[in-house]
């Protein structure tokens, strides 16, 4: 009898347990140096260029100036087939949608692993970058285009940066990294980051070609993404990244320590 029991599926206690302790992954110290190294260019890289992006829209001059030709021309490009796929692609990364979307990979990938590290840290990445967009857009208060140029009904909330293509930019590169950062294989990590390139791409045009927004706040959005990539980086790295015989010196130095 006790033997059967043995073999029976874990208490549901075990499992709830064991679905909220860290997963650990073993690499070599250089190998985790370099996550440590990409984390902090890619949050001086954001910090920087986002920096330097807001002072452009504060002086109204540098990089801004390439907000007035990018709307004229895109303006030149409008249809209404062309139309349709930009509201299209608006609904799929706007406030409604993606949230469920986000919700519906997050609760679906939480149940399947055996651990909820990933999901969980990729859905507190996505509430960071939408307390950032709501922080900084408030004290910036950039205003949209033209009210009469926007083709999916008007929106007198601030311009900088876009809540959309942040939101698009956080989801697709975290998730990239969530799930390639575990495969032995280079390729697979470039093509998972080449797909999450073309859909920010797509969002960020689609908020620009609707009249949504500048250019500038479409750049913004990415660097203040690169940002809080390189913390999931980081945090990621310190939280699951082991190097082999690590645990074990420190056990041994520990006993050494009671023995002396």
């Amino acid at each position: 009898m006790a033997e059967d029991r043995s073999r029976k599926s874990p208490h549901w206690w075990q499992v709830f347990h064991d679905k909220f302790v860290v997963e650990e992954r073993y690499m070599n110290a250089a190998s985790r140096k370099n996550l440590y190294r990409i984390a902090l260019l890619l949050m001086v890289l954001g910090a920087g260029l986002f920096a330097l992006t807001l002072a452009d829209v504060l002086g109204r001059d540098g990089l801004t100036g390439l907000d007035e030709p990018a709307r004229a021309w895109l303006l030149g490009q409008r249809s209404e087939p062309l139309t349709a796929v930009m509201i299209f692609l608006a609904i799929v990364f706007g406030p409604v949608a993606l949230p469920i979307i986000i919700l519906v990979v997050t609760v679906a990938w939480g149940l399947a692993a055996k651990h909820a590290w990933r999901p969980l840290l990729l859905a507190g990445a996505m509430l960071t970058g939408v307390a950032l967009a709501q922080i900084i857009g408030r004290a910036v208060d950039r205003q949209r285009p033209p009210l009469d140029l926007m083709l999916f009904g008007p929106d007198v909330t601030f311009s900088f940066p876009s809540g959309h293509v942040l939101g698009a930019c956080d989801f697709l590169l975290i998730t990239a990294f969530l799930i390639f950062s575990r495969r032995q294989s280079t390729w697979p990590a470039v093509a998972g980051f080449a797909a999450a390139a073309v859909g920010i791409v797509l969002a960020s045009v689609s908020r620009l070609y609707l009249g949504y927004h500048w250019v500038s706040d479409a750049l913004a959005s990415l660097f203040i993404s690169f940002v809080v990539l390189g913390a999931v980086i980081a945090v990621d790295t310190w939280r699951t990244a082991r190097v082999p015989g690590e645990q074990i010196t420190g056990e041994l130095s520990k006993a050494d320590t009671v023995e002396g």
